[in-house]
């Protein structure tokens, strides 16, 4: 069982987190105004890196919080673990920002 350190609760089981997709990824300005194929790219189409990834998750069982995390898709190696918030220059969606 991995350990997913929750930014407000600490470490607890990964069995009380859910996974909630790709971390960064805008909700459309208009989306009323967006066609069906736009539309479709939005809702289904996210990254497939191989290596660190930012992701979202809740702690389902917990405070019912989310945060980002970045984990490594061939390890599942959780990297770093961090608010949700705006994407900064060498935050977690580039490589460079991960491990800290």
């Amino acid at each position: 069982m991995q350990l997913i350190n929750c930014p407000w609760c600490g470490p607890r089981e990964e069995a009380e987190f859910h996974y909630g997709g790709q971390a960064h990824v805008p909700y459309p300005d208009n989306p009323a105004e967006l066609d069906d194929e736009t539309w479709a790219r939005y809702v289904f189409f996210r990254d497939n890196p191989k290596g660190p990834f930012a992701e979202r998750w809740v702690h389902s069982a917990g405070c019912r919080r989310w945060f980002n995390a970045v984990r490594d898709t061939q390890t599942h190696q959780l990297i770093r673990v961090y608010l949700v918030g705006p994407v900064s220059q060498g935050s977690a969606a580039s490589p460079e920002g991960v491990g800290g």
